[in-house]
């Protein structure tokens, strides 16, 4: 069961570039995750400074606190969910890198050897 270095080697690469795609794919989702999370936040910052506003012009007593209050425990759910896309983006990022890194130094190891794996025509 031990198999040279260079199956060894030819595996290890096989497996990295099949995970670069679905990593830097996942990478983009995240990316657009936090974009909307961004744009999120901002709309609920405009929506109370808005109901603050409203509360102060009306004639009638209207407590609109509460909702205010519900929006701002909101933002700061969002702000949270964003920190932890922001961490996992980061993590993503380095993977990403570590792969291409990786991938890069075995393709170079296999070029210096020599040794380049062919798949005989006639078979799939």
């Amino acid at each position: 069961m031990d198999e040279p270095a260079s199956e060894k080697d030819a595996i290890a690469e096989g497996l990295l570039d099949l995970l670069k795609p679905s990593v830097q794919q996942l990478d983009l989702h995240v990316h657009s995750m936090r974009e909307s999370q961004v744009e999120l936040r901002e709309h609920i910052d405009n929506l109370a400074s808005e109901l603050g506003r409203i509360n102060e012009h009306q004639k009638v007593s209207l407590d609109l606190d509460p909702y205010v209050k519900k929006l701002l425990n909101a933002r700061r759910r969002v702000v949270l969910v964003n920190n932890i896309l922001q961490n996992a983006q980061e993590r993503l990022r380095r993977l990403n890198h570590n792969v291409a890194k990786e991938t890069a130094r075995r393709k170079t190891m296999l070029e210096a050897s020599g040794a380049f794996i062919t798949r005989p025509s006639g078979k799939p």
